[in-house]
């Protein structure tokens, strides 16, 4: 069997169980509710599955796509690791009595700097691009 008529076999399956359960729902029993979330569940759990699958297969069947992605994932880490070399992170009391450590405030010190310099990065490629198609 094709993938086609397993997505369409699996399609209506789903959308029969999604009928039901809301037609339990319907007649106020809570437990479709309960269905429906883990059909929903379902669903995005063979999306996900399905798009790094076939997103890996082709990264992969490719020797230069498979070379810039890992350039790129690279760079992202070691501008992570900048990043987290550079913050600063102190134990901070949070609500409920509960304490922040240090290391999770040092991430996400880190992620909120990065986060401002991958804006800065895409801003200025922005720009540098809009300028050299406008010569």
């Amino acid at each position: 069997m094709n993938i086609y008529k397993t997505a369409v076999y699996s399609a209506l399956s789903l959308s029969i169980l999604a009928v039901v359960s809301v037609l339990v729902i319907l007649s106020d029993t809570l437990i479709g509710i309960d269905i429906i979330l883990t059909i929903a569940y379902l669903i995005l759990f063979a999306i996900i599955t399905s798009v790094l699958f076939y997103s890996f297969k082709a990264i992969a069947s490719n020797k230069s796509s498979l070379n810039n992605t890992l350039k790129m994932v690279g760079s992202f880490l070691v501008l992570f690791i900048i990043c987290f070399l550079i913050s600063s992170g102190e134990e901070t009391l949070m609500r409920e009595g509960k304490v922040l450590s240090a290391f999770s405030s040092k991430l996400i010190g880190a992620s909120i700097i990065m986060f401002y310099l991958l804006i800065l990065i895409a801003s200025v490629a922005m720009l540098y691009f809009g300028v050299k198609s406008k010569k």
